[in-house]
């Protein structure tokens, strides 16, 4: 759901430059930017606007899709109060040339659910079996590393997978081509291919190497907007841990408001997708939302190990200081 990640952050941090930094507000006025088209990552946002989370507490939330440059950079200039974004796309936004003053402010999913999927026919049930495979490459420093870590953890010789430079935006018609494996996110992607009758293979990232359980996506805002507007801030993150709580109660009814909000989200999918997530979003933790240090900071250490990002960062991006206590 994520396929041009790195692309966009890069556009981001040069329209970051261009539009300035101001992030003051004089009304409760609330624009979150997606990461994406709409999807079931964000139901809880449009539960949160249906049901009138939002408007209970004195909020005006418009919902949008994120402009060419990417979400990030917007509310890091105060362009945009919230946005989806990534703990692998943070890490690189505040240790570039030009840091973007932002932070993660609630995990949207638990869990790292990403993961490798293929045809079972192609036999690849372990990572070192991708060699001599043609996996649909995004050809990112970050995708590369992860996959290096797991072929070759596994025994395997990376430089023996075969990268085709693909942006795959319809995984199941991609795997019945001559596309051996893909990078996908079980909750919806995966979800497709189980609706579409085919007999895959999954590895997800996180049982191979715990690091690899990292937060993917997140709700982050700039750290500008949030010392200026802190109970505002505090009221929106109220009423979405409100919408997501209720997605997971009801999970069918939820996707039904996402469609009905965004009527070109096929509702079968919506469906089987949300029943998938509403186990995942807060998963075994005590509240929806919440950030572990620990998780968090292995995370980036790998990617500070691996020269991901150009500084040590420990715990430093996110914060779970909005959430409700």
């Amino acid at each position: 759901m994520k396929r041009k990640l790195m692309s966009m952050l890069m556009a981001g941090l040069l329209a970051f430059g261009m539009v300035g930094c101001s992030a003051s507000k004089a009304d409760n006025n609330v624009t979150v930017v997606l990461d994406w088209v709409p999807n079931t990552n964000h139901t809880g946002l449009y539960v949160a606007l249906e049901k009138g989370f939002y408007k209970d507490l004195g909020l005006n939330v418009e919902i949008m899709q994120p402009p060419e440059g990417g979400a990030l950079s917007l509310v890091a200039a105060g362009k945009a109060e919230f946005a989806v974004s990534f703990q692998e796309e943070i890490g690189p936004a505040l240790t570039s040339e030009n840091p973007l003053p932002v932070v993660a402010v609630a995990s949207i999913i638990d869990h790292n659910i990403s993961g490798i999927i293929s045809l079972k026919e192609k036999g690849i049930d372990s990572p070192s079996k991708l060699e001599g495979k043609r996996y649909a490459s995004w050809d990112t420093p970050f995708e590369r590393a992860i996959l290096t870590n797991i072929v070759e953890g596994d025994g395997g010789d990376f430089s023996k997978v075969e990268l085709i430079p693909n942006t795959v935006t319809d995984v199941i018609s991609a795997l019945q081509t001559d596309i051996d494996a893909v990078w996908v996110y079980y909750g919806w992607d995966g979800i497709a291919t189980e609706l579409a009758g085919l007999d895959t293979n999954y590895i997800a990232f996180r049982d191979i190497n715990p690091v690899f359980d990292f937060y993917t996506p997140v709700l982050a805002s700039g750290t500008k907007y949030l010392e200026e507007n802190e109970e505002e801030a505090k009221k929106f993150l109220e009423a979405t841990a409100k919408g997501y709580e209720y997605a997971i109660a009801n999970p069918e009814e939820a996707a039904e408001i996402l469609v009905k909000h965004a009527p070109e989200v096929d509702l079968e999918l919506a469906k089987a997708s949300q029943a998938f997530l509403a186990n995942e979003y807060q998963a075994e933790k005590a509240r929806w939302g919440t950030i572990d240090e620990t998780r968090w900071t292995t995370f980036y250490d790998w990617m500070y190990e691996e020269g991901l990002i150009g500084a040590e960062l420990g715990s430093q991006g996110f914060t779970n200081a909005y959430l409700p206590q």
